[in-house]
């Protein structure tokens, strides 16, 4: 999932790096809204990879708590 979102975070930077020369061009046309979009989807993008990196994280540990409740609970007699 972390991937996933990096890769699509790249492509917003990159989108937007490379409408940043022709910003005239865009603003001619009154479109300047989508040099900022990218920007915007890079941005939230990084956040995005935030968030899933800490959810992945929470995810694991509660995996191993599970996990390690489960051996102490199955050691023990009855």
């Amino acid at each position: 999932m972390v991937g996933t979102i990096t890769g699509g975070t790249i492509i917003w930077f990159v989108l937007f790096l490379v409408q940043l020369p022709f910003y005239g061009w865009f603003d001619d046309r009154g479109i300047t809204s989508w040099v900022w979009t990218c920007l915007a989807g890079g941005a939230l993008g990084l956040l995005g990879i935030w968030y899933v990196r800490k959810r992945d994280a929470a995810i694991k540990r509660h995996q191993a708590a599970r996990e390690a409740e489960e051996t102490v609970g199955g050691a023990s007699p009855a």
